[in-house]
């Protein structure tokens, strides 16, 4: 399984951006997928996720009410739509996909598989 993250670029605070991260391989049925990110001289960081089958989604406190996570399960591929930007919000972009049920939606070891990741900006 490949993971093609993309969308990232330089936004203006307030503004928005919408990532796309598409898989690629052997018949894609993961049980959950999800983006982190990790800021210059930070640890990479749980943003948010979503539960392939029924679509139920979960956030970082830091971006609820501002990010949606959604999927396309037919093109094999998970969204995050970013509004609100913020200067904070500065990162690399990585999605990531579990292929089985793990219980801690947060952490990177909860998952298998890693895009490549796309740099977000937002200038103030």
């Amino acid at each position: 399984v490949q993971l093609q993250a993309s969308g990232g670029g330089l936004v203006q605070a307030g503004g928005s951006l919408r990532l796309s991260c598409a898989a690629s391989g052997r018949t894609f049925s993961p049980y959950r997928m999800g983006w982190f990110r990790q800021a210059p001289g930070k640890e990479r960081e749980f943003v948010a996720a979503i539960r392939w089958s029924v679509g139920s989604a979960y956030y970082a406190d830091s971006v609820k009410g501002r990010f949606t996570i959604s999927r396309d399960n037919a093109a094999n591929t998970v969204y995050l739509q970013m509004n609100s930007l913020k200067s904070e919000d500065t990162a690399v972009y990585y999605c990531a996909a579990s292929q089985e049920y793990r219980p801690t939606i947060m952490t990177m070891t909860s998952y298998n598989y890693w895009g490549q990741g796309t740099l977000v900006t937002v200038s103030s």
